[in-house]
């Protein structure tokens, strides 16, 4: 990021995506030359196993606005948007994935709002026909739950896929936190937002790289950064069953003293104790979520770990955030 600061950073977070990356490329610098005055386009190499950084070091050399982060390992989508932002000083910053889903020729409008005085412009996507249905029905329960226990209210529709303003990325960069739910932080900071509607293209190359374990995971970790409900339902929880409790000991007390000792039921005994016994489980597993993440936390470990920067100087971290929130090593 050496020279004169860009108006436009477009920043690619990528995963075994060597296929992708030239054809996007294509698309996206002639929208970015009819868009804005000058740009860079930032790929974050999330620890690829494929040949996607030997692509990224071609492209680099044939265009030096073309720079790449690599990592020392996988660290995961959300921290390598995180590395993507601390490796601009633009004016704005878009974030897109690399498989074309999201549509370069979008980024106009993201632009032409921007200009408009938004600071936070995000695409909208109208269907999700390109997802299984399983995927879709489980995308559905969670934005549900999220709406039900979530603090922040998401945009129906809204992603990664957006244009953010200096000041909103010079936010996002003030959070430290390891667990990210990067959809969550883009509402939680607030500023001028709207949306710009885009439909889902088909994949232009290989295979999606969540899975279903990997989306749980994410899931848990968006309600519980953004919720302590979990939480504090146990407590409504437990004071149901202790009211419940009480009223069947009344009974028990009066049937007792009307009728003369009954023979307890063992069935009855041992439902009641794995009842009370999976309660007790499922309310400390949700602790145990809690904690680890509390766990995360603490250790303050780096965000992530640099293996190789491509045509991206040490220096080029502008920005004023504080010095315990950098994560760049």
């Amino acid at each position: 990021m050496a020279g004169a600061r860009s108006e436009i950073a477009v920043v690619v977070p990528v995963f075994n995506e060597a296929e992708n990356i030239e054809p996007l490329l294509a698309r996206l610098k002639p929208v970015l030359e009819r868009a804005c005055a000058s740009f860079e386009i930032v790929f974050v190499d999330d620890g690829s196993s494929d040949a996607t950084l030997a692509v990224l070091r071609r492209v680099n050399a044939a265009d030096a606005r073309v720079t790449a982060v690599s990592f020392s390992r996988n660290f995961g989508k959300e921290i390598a948007i995180a590395a993507g932002l601390d490796h601009t000083d633009a004016d704005a910053v878009a974030i897109m994935d690399a498989d074309l889903q999201h549509p370069p020729e979008i980024i106009e409008a993201f632009v032409a709002k921007w200009r408009a005085g938004f600071k936070n412009v995000y695409g909208q996507r109208t269907d999700r026909e390109t997802d299984s249905p399983l995927r879709r029905l489980f995308a559905k329960r969670f934005y549900r739950l999220f709406a039900l226990f979530g603090e922040t209210p998401l945009p129906p529709g809204a992603g990664d896929f957006r244009l953010l303003d200096r000041q909103a990325v010079d936010s996002l960069r003030a959070m430290g936190e390891r667990a990210r739910f990067s959809k969550g932080l883009y509402a939680w900071i607030g500023f001028s937002s709207i949306g710009v509607p885009f439909q889902v293209a088909e994949r232009a190359a290989g295979t999606t790289k969540f899975s279903y374990r990997k989306l749980t995971r994410f899931a848990l970790d968006g309600i519980m950064s953004f919720s302590t409900l979990p939480l504090k339902v146990w407590s409504y929880v437990g004071t149901v069953v202790s009211v419940f409790a009480l009223i069947m000991a009344l009974y028990f007390i009066l049937q007792t003293a009307i009728s003369g000792v009954d023979v307890p039921g063992f069935a009855s005994l041992i439902v009641s104790v794995m009842f009370l016994g999976g309660i007790q489980l499922l309310s400390l597993g949700v602790l145990g979520e809690y904690v680890g993440r509390i766990f995360a936390e603490v250790k303050r470990r780096p965000l992530y770990l640099v293996g190789e920067r491509i045509g991206v100087g040490e220096d080029g971290d502008a920005s004023p955030v504080p010095a315990r929130h950098r994560s760049r090593i």
